[in-house]
């Protein structure tokens, strides 16, 4: 589950997403302040749109992805409970932006320009498809996890890119929403101060 919040970009609007859906497949219900999305046909739901969202939740300052904890999860369950929709979120609350280590590199078999990637994220590691021309093995990186939401709305999905599978993204600083983020293209290198598995603030720059 991913939660968002942009008041500038989008108005005073929650928005609650399960899992991506095609357009196509989409299908809405409104009671009140809120919209659910659903899948034409099986009734599967998506995600919530939340309007006047402030009434509700404490967002002041929010802008972009906004951290499930419990009780932000527990409000938006009594919103939902008050306007009558049976969903109950039960999040994954582990972090979506982690600390890994480039373990190797090779170059994609059908693309000149990207690299397939194996990166320790401390339980696991990911296969991840680069493109970034600095990215290198040795390297500690900033990764984005499935289900990561990226600052300009991007969900983060599994993927394939050119026929190699891709499971997660390394993250540039331009990407993050970081300040002073460089022009040139190129992911964003952490100093061995970082800790492999960590979790990364994306707001902060820090090891959040």
């Amino acid at each position: 589950m991913n939660l968002f919040y942009n008041r500038e970009g989008i108005g005073d609007v929650l928005l609650v997403s399960f899992r991506p859906i095609d357009r196509n497949e989409m299908e809405t219900e409104r009671k009140g302040d809120i919209i659910r999305i659903f899948r034409t046909g099986t009734e599967e739901t998506f995600g919530y749109n939340i309007f006047h969202a402030s009434r509700y939740f404490p967002l002041d300052g929010e802008r972009g992805p906004v951290k499930a904890g419990p009780d932000l999860v527990e409000k938006i369950n009594r919103v939902l409970e008050a306007h009558q929709f049976p969903d109950r979120l039960r999040p994954d609350l582990s972090p979506k932006f982690v600390v890994g280590l480039v373990k190797k590199k090779e170059k994609h078999p059908h693309a000149d320009k990207l690299s397939v990637c194996l990166v320790d994220i401390g339980e696991e590691t990911l296969q991840i498809v680069c493109g970034a021309p600095n990215v290198a093995a040795g390297q500690k990186v900033v990764v984005a996890k499935i289900g990561a939401v990226m600052p300009d709305g991007l969900v983060i999905q599994k993927s394939a890119l050119r026929g190699v599978e891709s499971n997660g993204m390394i993250c540039s600083a331009r990407e993050l929403g970081l300040p002073n983020a460089p022009e040139k293209k190129g992911i964003l290198v952490l100093d061995d101060s970082f800790e492999v598995g960590q979790p990364f603030s994306a707001n902060a720059n820090s090891r959040g």
